[in-house]
């Protein structure tokens, strides 16, 4: 049996929101493992622990704090996600996507995504950031797409195109400020594996070998979502780690969650860079 929402789950969520917060969010983040200091730069914030709310999916990871941060950055109205769901937990993908949902019944159109990715690209080094310009959706290939089921023509249509996933407009604002602030912006595609396990020298060169620039276990069903939903998308990976095509070396998850700290700084004057530059709403 598939798990399901509907509008009426998701409005409630987004009504207990309101209820909680003077603001009215127009940009929502979610933020990756060992990300989550990001949310220390909201003023005037409203902090919102998930585990008070219908319906918000619980997450297990360490690094992920499991709490909603709304406020102003650099002018903009925010709702920071604290904290995501993964698939690999034992949540639906109806689960995982549900955030996005409630983001866009409150009024939310632009979605900012990060993560801790593991880097293909030889040309990367850990800590760089990079843009993600496209992904590969594994797991919906798989047959584990957040659409499947009923379609509800009111939150978007049964078959959204894809083409520009990741708005070119805000990857232009994001290239402009990094390039303002003197640092490189690496760019790439980006493929969402179902995990936990991280990847066997040979998974990885396979995937180097179809072009992929980075690794993870996030992020595309909730663009999927945001996308059906009319959201704009902008997506950033932290390069936690080089990933070892030889297998002489091992990943852990202490690794990621410390490149994440020492990138914050970085990714927080990006992500502000991009806020300032963006309308206000």
């Amino acid at each position: 049996m598939i798990e399901t929402y509907t509008r009426a789950h998701f409005d409630q969520a987004a009504d207990f929101i309101r209820q909680r917060t003077r603001h009215r969010p127009v940009v929502g983040l979610v933020l990756g493992s060992g990300l989550g200091g990001l949310a220390d730069s909201v003023e005037e914030a409203d902090i919102i622990p998930t585990t008070d709310m219908p319906h918000w999916p619980r997450s297990t990871v360490h690094g992920h704090a499991g709490q909603l941060v709304i406020g102003k950055v650099e002018g903009q109205a925010v709702l920071v996600q604290q904290g995501r769901a993964h698939f690999y937990e034992g949540h639906s993908m109806a689960a995982v996507t549900l955030p996005v949902r409630v983001m866009r019944a409150l009024g939310i159109q632009t979605l900012v995504v990060t993560n801790a990715a593991g880097g293909i690209n030889q040309h990367f080094r850990a800590g760089d950031l990079m843009l993600i310009t496209d992904h590969l959706n594994f797991i919906g290939m798989a047959g584990f797409s957040p659409l499947r089921g009923p379609n509800d023509e009111s939150l978007g249509p049964r078959f959204p195109d894809m083409k520009d996933a990741y708005d070119p407009g805000l990857r232009a604002a994001a290239l402009r400020t990094a390039e303002e602030a003197g640092f490189k912006l690496q760019q790439g595609v980006y493929v969402c594996l179902a995990g936990p396990s991280f990847e066997t020298p040979a998974d990885l060169r396979f995937l180097k070998l179809i072009g992929v620039d980075a690794v993870g276990m996030s992020t595309v069903p909730e663009v999927t979502v945001a996308r059906h939903g009319g959201m704009k998308v902008l997506g950033i990976s932290t390069i936690s780690n080089i990933v070892n095509l030889g297998g002489d070396k091992e990943t852990t998850h202490d690794e990621v969650m410390e490149t994440g700290r020492l990138v914050a700084p970085r990714l927080t004057a990006l992500l502000r860079g991009v806020l300032r530059n963006l309308p206000k709403g």
